[in-house]
């Protein structure tokens, strides 16, 4: 049963319990008893709508080469594996017919006696030979799925616009259509599993089938099969799920001050971040205090949420436990009645009992095998689901249908850049971040945003790159509605570099080189870059230079390492992180350690890898270049070595530059605006605003006073 709505407070609808420090809320029309496989299939049926989804995946599958010949064998010996335990059974039937036969006519054919060992030999064998093969044959067939898929989800994600990406919403679409194991994915997972459920199932019908002919002419054959199967049933039951599991829509949150700070002390203490401050506050000895005042207030109040939750459920095994001890004596019993009235059947009676008993625990791995895959079906159906859905997610920003700019040989002159009455607030948000905001930039002009932080500057050039769309308002671009021109183009005409810029964790050189994807892998120009950018003389000093990683993507794996070692592989070993992670380490980057990047520094790659595409080539294709607070972690020398190197190299390219330091910078400004609370308040040269005696000239003096 499903609803459309959960809301705590309504006490009609659902029930309040308290859980340790914790407040349950459970939906009363939702609460019901879990009943295994049944519950599952109830679930599996409400996910049919995708199914057509399945199809496409398998349709797809089989298109990838080499996969249908690999599939087919793995079909095949999934099918063998299901059958070979009735196989297994059948021959136990043809040995309890030989000891009947040896009972009544006291003779046993030595020959039928041997082909029946030889096979269960056969089969034991074929077994283990079958279960080899499949798993041989799953690695390549997984591997090629997996690359297909990973191709597929890669390029779903990379397409997304900003706003669509930063969707919660999206986000978790995108998180459920990738698997969580890194050794396979979703696809494969849903073929195994599909493949899984249909060799159980024929697993289980066969060895009921095989095993009730084998024992229907068998005195209380039956009876003990039934017995067995009861135990079984029960005892399954109670240790797998426990009748109590609830599966219906539920919440639980706690407003226990103790325990909430308890639990922020304990990350305080325990995590790197925060132990600067911790130190040198001299926080110690309080934080000691504190934690101890609420680990007395909190007393012998339950805080594991889980471990109460769940606690519930094992209170049914002890009734379970009751029940399940005499019912697993009643085969024996049913035995030893037997023997007592017909001793002479006692090797018949002991030859079924084992062979019922032996069967029995077989069911109890498919039972379980199926139980299990088919718990998991429902969501990995949904999640295939998500994997197809997630390349068809429509992005927020429309594409344009004119191409920039019309004239590409003036691209060198520059953009003209204009706001007309634009409001925007970010998604989610009620506050707007820039208010009918107007002004216009000349083409090949240098215009400088100034204000305090948070102001709006940042959001300004955001809007001018179009990663989003004015919420009121309109931007042009060489007089054509941003709006309509094509994103590519736009994408190719703009160079944009952020205050909140962020390092791919691939090498230096590649980070540059990323900035203009048409010559990414021309070392010469990336090369030229890091000079410009102020980067070159550190990179060049590293041992890797520029096929140093920032932080190295994919992980060393050791363990056991003498204690003095202190490099592999040309990195550095932290044995207490070894430690910590029981032998996994990642390799050491630029971004942690003693030969960590200064944010200055990094600052430079970032610069580096705009002037790859904005500044370096003569017939570069960028007209509009965009600057967020570009000297924010550089030291005054490099600042002044950076803006001069900018103004020599735009030429007649448009510029816009975001900062809250005045200078020189502003001083040969073609325009300046003054953004306060996201409205611009003043605009003009530094002249004019100088002598309007505003805020700008206000701040201008101020900040000269320093330097007096």
């Amino acid at each position: 049963m499903s609803r459309k709505s959960f809301n705590p407070e309504d006490s009609s609808s659902v029930e309040h319990s308290k859980v340790g420090v914790w407040d349950l809320y459970e939906d009363v029309a939702t609460k019901k008893m879990y009943i295994p496989l049944v519950s599952n299939l109830e679930t599996l049926w409400e996910t049919t709508d995708s199914l057509p989804y399945v199809w496409r995946m398998l349709k797809d599958i089989a298109n990838i080469k080499g996969c249908m010949f690999y599939l087919s064998l793995y079909l095949a010996l999934e099918l063998g594996l299901s059958l070979l335990p009735a196989l297994t059974v059948w021959y136990s039937g043809q040995l309890l017919q030989v000891v009947e036969l040896a009972v009544e006519k006291r003779q046993v054919d030595k020959y039928f006696l041997i082909r029946i060992a030889i096979g269960r030999c056969i089969t034991t064998i074929a077994t283990r030979l079958f279960q080899y093969v499949q798993s041989r044959v799953a690695i390549p067939l997984n591997l090629r799925i997996k690359r297909y898929y990973s191709l597929r989800t890669f390029w779903a994600m990379a397409r997304l616009d900003l706003p669509t990406f930063e969707d919660d919403l999206i986000q978790q679409q995108l998180q459920q259509s990738v698997s969580h194991s890194t050794r396979s994915s979703i696809a494969w997972d849903v073929v195994a599993t599909f493949l899984k459920i249909g060799s159980a199932g024929i697993r289980l019908v066969s060895e009921v089938y095989v095993l009730t002919k084998v024992l229907e002419d068998q005195q209380d054959g039956n009876l003990m099969l039934m017995l067995a199967c009861a135990q079984l049933v029960i005892e399954w039951y109670g240790k797998y799920r426990g009748m109590l599991e609830r599966r219906g829509i539920w919440a639980a949150t706690t407003e226990n001050k103790d325990y909430i700070t308890s639990e922020g002390l304990k990350r305080v203490v325990s995590s790197t971040l925060y132990r600067k401050e911790l130190v040198a506050g001299g926080m110690r000895d309080y934080l000691w205090y504190q934690f101890k005042k609420r680990m007395e207030k909190l007393g012998d109040k339950v805080t594991d949420f889980w471990d109460e939750y769940f606690q519930r459920t094992r209170q049914v095994q002890v009734l379970i436990n009751f029940i399940q001890a005499p019912l697993s004596e009643l085969p024996r019993v049913v035995f030893c009645l037997r023997a007592a009235q017909y001793p002479a059947s006692i090797p018949i009676s002991l030859t079924s009992h084992q062979l019922v008993s032996s069967t029995v625990q077989s069911f109890s791995a498919s039972l379980i095998d199926l139980v299990e895959q088919t718990t998991t079906i429902a969501e990995k159906l949904q999640s295939v689901r998500k994997l197809y859905d997630s390349a068809l997610v429509p992005n927020r920003l429309k594409d344009g249908q004119i191409p920039f700019p019309e004239d590409q040989a003036r691209i060198a002159q520059g953009v003209e850049l204009e706001f007309r009455n634009v409001s925007f607030r970010y998604p989610g948000l009620d506050v707007p971040v820039l208010e009918n905001v107007s002004f216009k930039i000349e083409a090949g002009q240098l215009c400088v945003l100034v204000g305090d932080n948070g102001s709006g500057k940042s959001t300004l050039l955001k809007l001018a790159s179009r990663l989003y769309d004015p919420t009121e308002g309109q931007i042009l671009l060489n007089g054509l509605d941003i709006r309509t021109i094509k994103l590519e183009d736009l994408r190719r005409a703009t160079s944009v570099l952020f205050q909140d810029y962020t390092l791919f964790p691939l090498t230096l050189g590649e980070n540059i080189g990323y900035g203009d994807p048409i010559h990414a892998s021309d070392i010469d120009r990336i090369k030229e870059a890091a000079r410009l950018g102020g980067a070159s003389e550190f990179i060049e000093k590293l041992p890797d230079g520029y096929n140093s990683y920032l932080e190295r993507p994919v992980h060393d794996i050791y363990s056991n390492l003498p204690i003095g070692m202190s490099k592999l592989f040309g990195r550095a070993v932290s044995h207490s992180k070894l430690r910590k992670f029981g032998g996994k380490r990642a390799g050491r980057g630029l971004s942690e350690g003693k030969n960590a990047l200064s944010g200055g520094q990094m600052q430079r790659v970032a610069l580096s890898r705009t002037f790859m595409r904005s500044l370096l080539a003569n017939e570069t294709t960028v007209g509009l270049l965009l600057f967020d607070e570009p000297s924010a972690s550089l030291d005054p020398t490099a600042e002044h070595d950076l803006f001069e190197r900018l103004r020599e190299l735009r030429g007649n390219k448009t510029m816009i530059f975001s900062s809250h330091r005045f200078g020189k910078l502003t001083r040969n400004a073609d325009l300046i605006l003054y953004i306060n609370h996201g409205v611009i308040i003043e605009a003009g040269t530094h002249e004019s605003l100088l002598k309007q005696d505003g805020e700008y000239a206000r701040i201008w003096n101020l900040q000269a006073e320093a330097f007096l």
